[in-house]
Parts: C-alpha cells; structure tokens; sequence
C-alpha cells in the first residue's frame, strides 16, 4: 500500500467488494496484515469442507493449510444475497486462521487483531469491520440451525488459491 490510510481505506474496500473468487480475497487478507502488522507467509493453500455450523474455518499449526466452512459460506450466500457481506464474512474468517498461521494461538487475541486490522483497513462503518466487532455469526441470527443437515461432500481443495510471482527451481 502507497499513500495514506484514508487512500488505504478506500483501496482495501473497493477490492473487496469487488472479488469473486477466494484468491482475491485472500490477497486483500494478505496485505491487510502487511499493511497493518508487516507480516507475510506465502504459500498457504485453503481448502472448502463441511464443517460443524459453529466452526468458521481452521488452521492445523504446523501446516500451511486453511480449511473453510463451506456450509456456512453457502448458508450466509444464501440467506443475505450480498456479495459484498459473503465477501466481508470470508475476509474475517481467513484473516483469523492466517493470524493463527503467523504464530497467533490465542483466539481471545486473534479476535481482537482481526477487529483492529479490519478498522485500521476498511474504517469504522464498513461491513468487514462490523463482522469483525460483533462476530461473523451474527449473519446467522434468525436461522434455525439445529435444523441445519448437509450431507458431508469430499473436501476440495481452491485453485489457484494463492499466486506467486516466481516458481522455485
């Protein structure tokens, strides 16, 4: 990122509200923590699984891999028809596995980062920072969940999920 926060501000929202594919805002998650904690890791792979409603998403310490509820991205698709909320959902679920990924375990202190990235990179009033400050189930409020049966489907893995500029030889 160039420029002030404001510029910044309105950069990381436009790119968000305008990703369709994971990989893009996987990019935008990537350099928020950059922007806002001056970390990286590369080489992560994300992965869609069925998933107990109440889990988000995960990452195994020792791995490079995020596993994503794709139920409950399904759910949220479905009940809010947003773009920009599932995008918004999806940036603060792969933003707390990638600070578990950086060497943040604690889920009391992952929360609060997740919270403090998304307003320093989107403000206040976005929807990103509002997930992040109320949690993401608040999208879920007013949905039957105990009456939630997905039949379980094989894990999938998401192409091109992250890019790199160069191939090690």
């Amino acid at each position: 990122m160039t420029g002030d926060d404001s510029s910044a501000v309105v950069d990381f929202a436009i790119r968000l509200d305008k990703a369709t594919r994971y990989g893009e805002v996987w990019e935008i998650v990537k350099d928020a923590v950059k922007f806002s904690l001056h970390k990286k890791r590369s080489s992560m792979m994300l992965f869609l699984d069925d998933l107990p409603i109440q889990l988000g998403a995960y990452h195994s310490v020792g791995t490079n891999n995020i596993v994503l509820n794709r139920t409950l991205v399904e759910i949220v698709e479905a009940k809010v028809e947003s773009k920009r909320v599932v995008n918004a959902l999806i940036y603060n679920l792969l933003l707390h596995e990638y600070l578990h990924a950086l060497g943040e375990y604690s889920e009391v202190d992952v929360r609060d980062m997740v919270y403090a990235i998304a307003k320093k990179c989107f403000g206040e009033n976005h929807v990103a920072t509002l997930i992040a400050k109320k949690s993401p189930w608040v999208l879920l409020r007013n949905i039957p969940l105990g009456r939630v049966n997905v039949p379980k489907r094989v894990i999938e893995i998401v192409k091109d999920f992250e890019k790199t500029d160069r191939y090690i030889v």
